[in-house]
């Protein structure tokens, strides 16, 4: 998996490099396509995942099938970890 760290809209010291990518590889993440009217517009998806120190994180993301754009990353909400937690909980 490749990250292009190009035209991020959040702040790199927050939310490092490595702990977004530590995100995208956990095995329970969970990657959505949002419902939205627009099919000019590029497709970005949401990704709930969490890094080895245990840091649940909610992206939005692009990707061409090689690389990942990620636009935002940042803390889950509570009710953003609970669905996270949910359903991983249904998978098992």
């Amino acid at each position: 998996m490749e990250f292009d760290w190009i035209d991020c809209h959040f702040d790199l010291k927050k939310v490092t490099p490595v702990e977004v990518e530590e995100s995208f590889e956990d095995p329970f993440s969970i990657r959505l396509l949002p419902e939205f009217g627009d099919s000019d517009a590029e497709t970005r998806f949401f990704a709930l995942g969490k890094t080895v120190s245990n840091r649940f994180l909610f992206s939005v993301f692009w990707t061409d099938g090689k690389k990942y754009r990620v636009i935002l990353c940042r803390d889950m909400a509570e009710d953003e970890q609970t669905f996270y937690e949910r359903k991983n909980a249904e998978w098992v």
